[in-house]
């Protein structure tokens, strides 16, 4: 596991290096959108940092925070804190049990194979659920842009007044049926109790109460129209110039992250100019501590309506790690170990719990910035987490100082970022059916439940891709006589006079049967069996009867592999609908020309012949 792991020292410590300073200002802006403030997301970062690049599948990986992995542990915290009478203190335990349960999920992910299986999610599904992201992080950043916080606006606040004190009397109710002293002939001790009530302790529960009513997608925009009149304009000139300065930078240098650039110049000016600005929580100083109080407080009753959430924080995480180790695998060359990445992703996970430390899960950004810096080994992960263990160290009283709305201006940037454009902009030629699957999880993750609507979308694609499937067989359906029945499994009667000659510089690859999203990644395989010495590759496609809009970008990733290897793709026996759907991502010319495409094997081999032999 540990191999090779000091090699390459300086590559290793410039790509830590470089991805650390990246994480810096994502880790703080996450631990802030999540609700448990900026120190949660750079613990977050720190211990997912280190644990999951020791003990993962993926040596380049770097892992920490995501804005998937953020967007619904918010949901979860939000709700964890409103069932505990919106008191943070009180509901903490809870929410870090649910953090290292889903941690520990994921260490059995790992430990029974099950990391093989994530790649099954249909494409449709993955796209809307990344494109809700975006879109939930843009809407609930609106009101920190502008500079709107309900707990400053007292009008606000006074209006929950009668639903707090009803709150607070149904407490002092519920206390003493558990005390046993509630008589429902005599209500003198819940009066004088009732009469205790602070005129404080009402403002803190409609405080709390205002809180909640304007929090996520629709308390956000139930909200809207009193932050547009409450606008801090300082606050939104600090958001707006810090996103400027993160897509304008860009244009200057890439070799400094911009966002990095955006949180020193904006954070520097606005302190130095002694500007009446919101800082964000204040970030404690020293080592975190554990937080004890999981196992001291543990309780099953109160853990077990959030074991289902925190399984499916599991797979959302090792779906977000997994599909990074695949575009780290790309870039490298490598293959990465998807049962072992998931352990190390559960051992960073639930340790980063006990300390208090938001989920996490491997990040793409960080990682291509972490290969690009060079790179190699798990050491460059590691020394990416203790850089931001030492800024933790040195400078926690200082990041205290950055503005809130730096912090808003780079999730507003992340939430762009995050959506799938590749899949938006594929509407218009996508399957009617896959539209509405991608639409589906998309509206039910932004306005209902992002857990919910990913297994609404999964079972979804599953019916309507059997339906598909069984339209498919029962067209193609055909009987064969048993006597001729032992000729299924010999070569097709075109390839038996394959010239021999041929063969060293031919590769034929024959494919049967759909390419949906349950085979892509058996397909992806198929550029590792083609030969070095190979010219050409006869891809026969006369027995796929249909193609979904996973299968066509598995298509389009093998193809560009041929092409880089100076590969010729050649298709045989196309069907419309496959010819349809390549044409309308340009596969077809851009990959594969429309010389190259031959009705029957025959045909193909004229080409073949004629091509090779001139090439020599």
């Amino acid at each position: 596991m540990f191999k090779n792991i000091f090699t390459n020292f300086r590559g290793n410590f410039l790509g830590g290096i470089t991805a650390g300073i990246v994480a810096l200002p994502l880790a703080l802006a996450f631990g802030v959108q999540s609700g448990l403030g900026p120190s949660a997301g750079l613990y977050g970062a720190i211990f997912i940092g280190f644990f999951a690049s020791l003990f993962g599948g993926t040596n380049t990986q770097i892992s920490g925070p995501t804005a998937p992995m953020t967007a619904v542990s918010m949901v979860i915290i939000a709700g964890i804190i409103a069932a505990n009478e919106g008191d943070i203190e009180k509901a903490l335990p809870y929410i870090l049990s649910v953090f290292l349960l889903a941690g520990l999920f994921q260490i059995g992910l790992g430990l029974t194979g099950i990391g093989k299986y994530i790649r099954y999610i249909p494409y449709p599904v993955v796209s809307g659920f990344m494109t809700a992201i975006g879109v939930i992080i843009l809407i609930t950043q609106i009101l920190p842009l502008v500079g709107y916080y309900t707990k400053d606006d007292t009008a606000y606040i006074n209006e929950f007044k009668p639903q707090a004190e009803e709150v607070l009397l149904d407490k002092i109710l519920k206390d003493e049926a558990g005390e046993g002293i509630l008589v429902l002939e005599d209500f003198r001790e819940t009066v004088k109790r009732a009469e205790k009530i602070t005129e404080e302790e009402i403002m803190a529960e409609s405080t709390t109460l205002a809180k909640s009513a304007s929090s996520g997608v629709i308390g956000t925009i139930k909200t809207l129209p009193r932050a547009m009149n409450n606008i801090n304009w300082l606050e939104l000139m600090l958001a707006l110039l810090t996103i400027a300065i993160i897509y304008g930078f860009k244009y200057i240098t890439k070799k400094i992250p911009s966002t990095l650039v955006a949180l020193f110049v904006v954070s520097f000016g606005a302190y130095f100019l002694k500007l009446d600005y919101r800082p964000i929580e204040e970030i404690p100083a020293g080592i975190p501590l554990p937080n004890f109080e999981i196992f001291t407080e543990f309780s099953f009753a109160a853990l077990s309506p959030y074991i289902l959430t925190a399984l499916t924080l599991a797979f959302l995480g090792a779906i977000d790690s997994l599909l990074t180790s695949v575009v780290a695998d790309n870039m490298t060359k490598t293959k990465h170990n998807p049962n072992q990445e998931l352990v190390g992703q559960g051992i960073g996970n639930s340790i980063a719990a006990v300390f208090g430390g938001i989920p996490g899960a491997g990040a793409t950004i960080r990682t291509v910035v972490n290969i690009n810096a060079g790179g190699t080994t798990k050491l460059s992960g590691m020394i990416a987490a203790i850089l931001l263990l030492v800024v933790l160290l040195a400078a926690g009283p200082v990041a205290s100082q950055i503005p809130a709305a730096v912090l808003a201006g780079i999730l507003i940037t992340v939430g762009i970022g995050v959506m799938d454009y590749r899949g938006l902009k594929a509407i218009p030629k996508m399957e009617r059916t896959e539209v509405v699957v991608m639409l589906v999880v998309l509206i039910l993750s932004v306005f209902w439940n992002l857990v919910y609507a990913v297994g609404i979308g999964f079972v979804l694609a599953a019916v309507i891709f059997m339906k598909k499937i069984g339209d498919v067989t029962a067209v193609k359906s055909k009987v064969v006589q048993l006597d001729k029945a032992d000729e299924l499994d010999l070569p097709w009667k075109d390839e038996v006079n394959f010239p021999v000659e041929l063969k060293p510089k031919v590769f034929v690859k024959r494919l049967k049967g759909p390419l949906f999203f349950g085979y892509t990644s058996d397909f992806q395989e198929l550029s590792k069996e083609i030969p070095t010495q190979a010219s050409h590759v006869i891809i026969r496609m006369a027995e796929v009867p249909y193609i979904d809009q996973s299968g066509l970008y598995a298509m389009e990733e093998v193809l560009l592999d041929l092409n880089q290897r100076n590969i010729q793709p050649i298709f045989e026996g196309l069907q419309e609908q496959l010819q349809a759907k390549m044409e309308s991502i340009d596969i077809i010319p851009d990959l594969v020309p429309k010389d190259c495409l031959f009705p029957d094997f025959k045909s193909a081999m004229v080409y073949i012949k004629e091509v090779v032999t001139k090439d020599k």
